[in-house]
């Protein structure tokens, strides 16, 4: 039996969906925010948009961050597209933009 949900219905949408597949699908959409601190810890460890892309569509959640005020943290571990592990924390905001928190590397570059 098929479920189908209407456009205007973004809660059926978000119901069948894991937490990476919405925060990939927002990178498709080119929905989200790199915060000032994200960009300056990106050009300290000489990462792009490109990596933090390539990381989050190929990477997984490694750890979901719950002890916030501010709401669920998500930190995802993936590869930057010169191979260098790196880790992005992001999370949704209320409402529904995604924020990245920060970006950086765990090995220093290839």
């Amino acid at each position: 039996m098929k479920i189908q949900c209407l456009d205007s219905d973004r809660a059926c949408v978000r119901k069948r969906m894991t937490k990476i597949q919405a925060i990939r699908q927002k990178i498709i959409k080119r929905e989200y925010y790199l915060s000032s601190h994200a960009d300056d810890e990106m050009a300290d460890d000489n990462l792009g948009r490109a990596d933090l892309e390539n990381a989050i569509f190929k990477g997984r959640i490694e750890k979901k961050l719950t002890q916030d005020i501010r709401g669920t943290r998500y930190r995802i571990e993936g590869p930057s597209k010169d191979g260098r592990t790196i880790h992005i924390i992001c999370r949704f905001k209320q409402n529904g933009n995604l924020i990245i928190i920060t970006v950086y590397a765990l090995s220093e570059e290839k």
